[in-house]
């Protein structure tokens, strides 16, 4: 969904513990078996999961095309908050909430991009594209839990 200010947001209660999705997000084996959208993967070349950390990282589409990608953590709230600003066009800033629910954890994604201009041009490949990621986070942490 889009915002006047420029901000996709998707909000999903995923069956699974804040510690559990938060350890996705700070493990680099585990978050490039998810990030991005379906059919991509990822090569990290560096990830420095701390306050201002880089993460420099390049996603290769399942059409052969690779993305550069370079990012930096703004905040980190283990197990509540990541805030991750992303340098690369188009730039944004994203902020992952994690809630405690009775039936998991409420997640919510936030991307604001700088103008509302930007966003909308973005959101008919971003919506999509932000949903296939969550579908990737719930896939693995099912995975982790049959295992």
């Amino acid at each position: 969904m889009s915002k006047p200010d420029g901000t996709l947001s998707t909000v999903r209660t995923l069956p699974f513990r804040c510690e559990q999705i938060y350890a996705a997000f700070a493990d680099p084996e585990k978050l490039s078996r998810w990030w991005g959208p379906a059919g991509f993967t990822n090569s990290f070349e560096i990830f420095e999961f701390s306050v201002g950390g880089r993460w420099i990282f390049a996603m290769h589409g399942p059409d052969g095309r690779h993305y550069a990608n370079e990012s930096h953590f703004l905040e980190l709230v283990p197990n509540r908050k990541i805030v991750i600003e992303h340098l690369s066009a188009p730039h944004f800033i994203l902020t992952v909430g994690l809630i405690a629910a009775q039936d998991g954890t409420r997640l919510s994604w936030d991307q604001a991009f700088d103008d509302a201009r930007i966003a909308e041009a973005v959101s008919l490949i971003v919506g999509p594209a932000n949903e296939e990621n969550l579908d990737r986070l719930t896939e693995l942490l099912e995975e982790r839990r049959e295992s």
